[in-house]
């Protein structure tokens, strides 16, 4: 019953820790390269790059390296399953050719991808390094130089940003328009991540970094602050930007970095008296409110349709304004369910994501049509 067990143990160590016939595998698809003709890249690992093989070994006597028992120590079965592995592997790519030219483009495209991945850090890197003098053209920056007291405002189009350049408060309130369809990261290759034009401007405005290399104590501002109008468009373009957060710079929103601002929904006047709403509901009240005692005073109700329509005055005074403004913190209690709705809402599959629409289509509110 022991040695069942310790070849149970085994044959689960062995499943997770492929790496140990990793270079037999590798030889044989090099020497299938020289074969078939093909140039040879420098980077192995690529190989098997999300490849995955199930291994069952068994032996009566198994002996592990160190208290974990995360690797085989005994040297005999390296040489049986390098053995096996490597006739029955060259059989099989003999055997079908396309499968072997398959596995090499898939990692001859793993190798440019990451190569222009690097290139694309490094030129962000260099801008970094430079500081104020390769900011983002679009940049308006405020004058405060403290992280702990500046804002960095993401707005929608050069209309918003316009606008929302002249209403701020220029001592400590940066305002960065962007334009364009924003680049889904959830579908998209690391190396067209790096080198995206509407992404770029971010990653170099916040000075921090991206990805692994990501350092949160060169941040410039403390406060992201997503503006995105109150419809669909804004909705859509908030997700891929927060998409982009979580998969590049995550550290932003689990260190709570990141905001929402809540711009109003509609205009009420009533003579020289104006109010804003943020909701239906908060409309009809203050709309019963302005009417006071006369039920048929006419109030005049308009929604606005984007924050490009708002004067500089209106967007300081109902988004802007640290005194009256309304920001939504954006935070990640359960960082692994917040992946799978990533995932689920910006991937590629369809399936899962119709499933969810139809089980959350209840919860929706505020859906133009």
């Amino acid at each position: 019953m022991l040695n069942f067990l310790k070849i149970l143990l085994f044959c689960f160590v062995f499943i997770n820790k492929l790496t140990y016939h990793f270079s037999c595998q590798t030889d044989i698809v090099f020497l299938y390269i020289k074969f078939i003709g093909m140039k040879p890249f420098s980077d192995r690992q690529l190989i098997f790059l999300k490849m995955y093989a199930v291994i069952s070994v068994k032996l009566t006597n198994p002996q592990f390296e160190g208290q974990t028992k995360a690797k085989l120590g005994n040297s005999e079965m390296r040489t049986l399953v390098d053995s096996v592995v490597f006739d029955r592997l060259s059989q099989f790519l003999e055997e079908n050719p396309a499968v072997g030219r398959m596995i090499i483009e898939k990692a001859l495209t793993a190798s440019r991808a990451r190569e222009a991945a690097r290139r694309a850090r490094e030129n962000i890197r260099r801008k970094n390094g430079l500081e104020g003098f390769n900011m983002p053209d679009k940049l308006r920056d405020c004058n405060d130089r403290d992280p702990s007291l500046t804002e960095l405002y993401i707005v929608e189009g050069d209309s918003a940003g316009g606008s929302a350049t002249q209403g701020r408060d220029s001592r400590f309130q940066a305002i960065l328009p962007l334009w364009g369809k924003m680049l889904n990261v959830e579908k998209a290759r690391a190396d067209k991540v790096y080198g995206n034009d509407k992404l770029t401007p971010v990653i170099t405005a916040l000075g921090a970094g991206l990805g692994d290399e990501f350092d949160i104590n060169k941040l410039r501002y403390h406060k992201v602050i997503i503006m995105a109008d109150a419809d669909v468009d804004g909705s859509h373009i908030r997700t891929l930007l927060l998409t982009f957060f979580f998969r590049f710079m995550r550290p932003l929103i689990d260190g709570g970095y990141v905001y929402s601002a809540i711009p109003p929904l509609y205009k009420l006047n009533r003579g020289k008296t104006a109010r804003v709403a943020f909701s239906d509901e908060e409309r009809d009240k203050i709309s019963a409110e302005m009417r006071g005692d006369n039920p048929n005073a006419k109030i005049d109700i308009n929604r606005f349709k984007g924050l490009g329509e708002m004067d500089p005055h209106e967007l300081w005074e109902t988004t802007m304004n640290p005194e009256t403004r309304t920001l939504k913190q954006i935070t990640l209690e359960d960082a692994v369910h917040a992946d799978e709705v990533f995932t689920v809402l910006m991937g590629e599959k369809v399936e899962p994501r119709k499933a969810f629409i139809e089980q959350n289509a209840k919860y929706a509110v505020n859906i133009d049509i």
